[in-house]
């Protein structure tokens, strides 16, 4: 039964006493205390609230595109936290008035438009060092699969089929091959594709690897042998194991050509991206044998479905859902991260206090301070400026934390933006008052040593 289009949902706000100073959304009315961060496609807060409650009020969404998410979140979210089951176009980024940062509950960035967001004042940042062990373990269990075939004899034996003696194991067995000698080769050497290989040599495995993005050396460090180009690693490779990250220029990067480069029988696997992956070529180099096995835990359409998958009816294909990440251990660790990322952009400046933004050189785009404190900030948001965003050196306002709500009709009256004007002009000269000041008491503190300076700038 198909159902029909969601309608908008109203945030649930979660951080209990606080929710009372949350104000109505009045148009043009004062402003929230506090500022808003919304977790945009999950209903689950408890994690991140004992990190975030004392600074802000938090609201979860549940929403799968942003046409589910309640008019008031658009209007007055602050900070966005997200897993990878919503997408952020430019456009969807444009109904956002006041996002300043959204923090990717996970290392992948593929589902936002990073440079519309810098574009937008607003920061992206991810959590890049979670679940490293687990996806690397997962790595490793795939392709142990592969090899001894485990999975499917499993399956067998489940099924009732009763194996006896040396020919059915042998047929049921087919395809099992020694690990010991044999090459395999790791597209994209970042944290995890390090961590597989260290763990594969001990298994017997010669490790070779192919990234033009890391120095010259890494490969001495870590007992590896570098190869420099994709060609060259998937015509040695018996196992090809996929580690790096999807963008433009790698998308479908193993497509019927590569998969012709690769060794007759060579083995594939992929916990990084699906769209590194043309499954429609896949598919076509199972059926052959010319791959003779894949594990997959990433699909270019997830969730994973045998009925709509190019993939539906191909041979010695192992999938999992997206979990290679996942541990107890990780999932609380990487939601703790996630969350202090926030904090950090709501207490600190945007980008220099952030650890992970993604987006910096998309930030300081021409025409991107006046949007920031454009016309539409009342005099209510100036008084809440100062206590959540400091000051960035070298003058200018601060980020807004919450701007008025529109008018029905998307207009601002005369009079507010009045208000807003001499509000901003107030700011302006309280803040080149202090400036001045701060600069009057810096001269006679630094009196004595300005000679030194001069040589120290000659050096």
């Amino acid at each position: 039964m198909e159902r029909g289009p969601k309608s908008s949902k109203r945030p649930r706000i979660t951080d209990g006493p606080a929710s009372a100073n949350a104000r109505s959304g009045v148009p043009n009315g004062p402003m929230h205390a506090r500022p808003l961060i919304a977790l945009l496609d999950g209903r689950d807060c408890s994690v991140e609230m004992p990190i975030l409650k004392d600074i802000a009020t938090v609201a979860f969404c549940d929403a799968q595109s942003t046409t589910e998410i309640h008019e008031k979140v658009l209007n007055e979210a602050v900070g966005a936290l997200m897993w990878h089951t919503i997408t952020l176009t430019r456009e969807d980024l444009e109904k956002f008035k006041a996002l300043r940062i959204i923090v990717r509950i996970g290392s992948g960035v593929d589902n936002i438009d990073i440079k519309a967001a810098g574009e937008l004042g607003v920061a992206v940042c991810n959590v890049p060092g979670f679940g490293v062990e687990e996806v690397a373990d997962t790595t490793l269990s795939l392709i142990l699969n592969l090899y001894r075939r485990s999975h499917w004899l499993a399956n067998e034996v489940a099924a009732g089929k009763k194996i006896n003696g040396p020919e059915q194991v042998r047929d049921a067995a087919k395809g099992c091959a020694r690990i010991r000698g044999d090459t395999l080769g790791i597209i994209g050497l970042g944290r995890i594709g390090s961590a597989v290989a260290l763990r594969a040599k001990v298994f017997g495995f010669n490790v070779i690897f192919h990234d033009p993005y890391i120095p010259d050396g890494i490969e001495k460090s870590l007992g590896l042998t570098r190869v420099y180009s994709l060609q060259e690693l998937l015509f040695q490779s018996d196992c090809v194991s996929l580690h790096c990250t999807l963008n433009e220029q790698n998308h479908h990067m193993i497509h019927d050509f590569t998969i012709k480069q690769m060794r007759p029988g060579a083995f594939l696997v992929n916990t990084a991206r699906g769209g590194l992956i043309d499954e429609t070529a896949l598919a076509a180099a199972l059926k052959d044998g010319r791959i003779r096995a894949a594990a997959l835990d990433v699909n270019e359409n997830e969730p994973y479905t045998t009925q709509t998958s190019p993939l539906r009816e191909s041979p010695n294909l192992m999938c999992t859902p997206h979990a290679a990440w996942f541990s107890e251990q990780s999932y609380q660790e990487l939601r703790e991260m996630a969350a202090a990322e926030v904090r950090r952009g709501i207490t600190g400046r945007i980008p220099d206090n952030l650890r992970n933004c993604v987006n910096k050189e998309f930030l300081h785009s021409p025409g991107m301070r006046a949007s920031m404190n454009g016309p539409s900030m009342s005099a209510a948001a100036a008084a809440a400026l100062a206590s959540h965003f400091p000051m960035h050196g070298g003058g200018g306002l601060p980020l807004p934390v919450v701007p008025i709500l529109p008018h029905p009709a998307g207009m601002t009256s005369p009079a507010v933006a009045a208000a807003a004007a001499a509000s901003l002009a107030a700011a302006a000269a309280a803040q080149q008052q202090a400036l001045h000041n701060s600069s009057s008491n810096n001269n006679n503190n630094n009196h004595n040593s300005s000679s030194r300076d001069k040589d120290n700038d000659s050096d």
